[in-house]
């Protein structure tokens, strides 16, 4: 009987260790866990400044710092017309896995970024080639101009 208290205890002191977690593991695991399963990649200025561009440093040259091509879909979660392209990111993130990153950018939480690539409208799209400059495109783009886009700006195939 004592062993089995003692077993509770011990379990109940681990998940009460392991719940402590602070909301920056969390956001960290939360981030590792969408890179390994693949799909959209949602990203803070921090993030884009590291993983995209860091316009903030190199304010006039457009230096794209991914080790591949990306889409960037600035959009607000209140959004029809945002909400419409979403599942289509999540099916393409999937389809051209390996070849390309899609991220997002909720333009509520970081107006600051969103502001910096003069977003007005929303949802746009940008478009990040390994080399070359980026591709602005607005509004809600239909399946076959994404994958249009991808193969012959992004993966540069005619």
């Amino acid at each position: 009987m004592r062993k089995l208290i003692f077993a509770g205890i011990l379990f109940a002191t681990t998940l009460t260790a392991c719940a402590g977690n602070n909301k920056e593991n969390q956001t960290q695991n939360k981030q590792i866990n969408q890179e390994k399963k693949m799909g959209t990649i949602h990203l803070t200025k921090a993030e884009f400044l590291s993983k995209v561009a860091n316009y903030e440093k190199s304010p006039t040259e457009w230096k794209y710092l991914g080790d591949k091509p990306c889409i960037i879909d600035f959009y607000a979660s209140w959004c029809g017309p945002c909400k419409t392209i979403a599942p289509i990111l999540e099916d393409l993130a999937k389809e051209y896995e390996g070849q390309i990153y899609i991220y997002k950018v909720n333009t509520e939480e970081e107006q600051e970024l969103a502001g910096a690539f003069g977003i007005r409208s929303i949802p746009s799209i940008l478009f990040c080639p390994m080399s070359g400059a980026p591709q602005m495109a607005q509004g809600a783009l239909p399946h076959d101009a994404f994958k249009k886009a991808i193969v012959e700006v992004l993966l540069k195939k005619k």
